[in-house]
């Protein structure tokens, strides 16, 4: 996605744009989390929404830039977002990656290829990009499916939103 651009580093929020929906955009409660590296970088974002008032979240939708660790999964681990939105939930079956299929989708002009993670946990929807600027976003939803249309709501968040005050 050609609007997308690397930020300088900052130890205080992501030295990347962080793609996801406008936290004014959403009727629940929105939490973020930062993957710190031992250095004070950042290895990643994740951005909770919650609709069910405080009982769970139903979507989290994570940035994880090339070289985070999050990043690395061994054959049928479920994603990092998935971990966070199961642990949210605290539901502790266990999940796997049953199967991936790749589906192009549009988002304004620029064409995705998106990534639709088949779980073993149906209640599941997960779906993955890569950005142009080689980061990867993983979008985790509960009891409801991931649409087309969600994608034209994605957009960069401003980085004050990310910095600690």
């Amino acid at each position: 996605m050609s609007f997308l651009r690397r930020r300088s580093a900052t130890p205080a929020g992501p030295d990347f744009d962080v793609l996801a929906m406008d936290p004014g955009d959403w009727p629940g409660n929105l939490g973020a989390g930062l993957l710190p590296a031992p250095d004070g970088s950042c290895q990643g974002v994740f951005l909770r929404y919650d609709l069910f008032g405080g009982r769970g979240p139903a979507m989290i939708i994570g940035n994880l830039p090339e070289g985070s660790p999050a990043r690395e999964l061994a054959d049928g681990q479920i994603p990092f977002e998935v971990a966070q939105l199961l642990a949210a939930l605290e539901n502790d079956e266990p999940v796997e990656v049953l199967d991936t299929e790749d589906v192009p989708v549009m988002q304004g002009d620029n064409l995705l290829i998106v990534r639709r993670l088949k779980l073993s946990e149906s209640r599941i929807s997960c779906v993955q990009f890569d950005r142009s600027d080689n980061v990867l976003v993983t979008i985790a939803s509960w009891d409801r499916p991931i649409t087309d249309d969600l994608y034209a709501l994605l957009k960069p968040l401003p980085a004050e939103l990310f910095q600690q005050g």
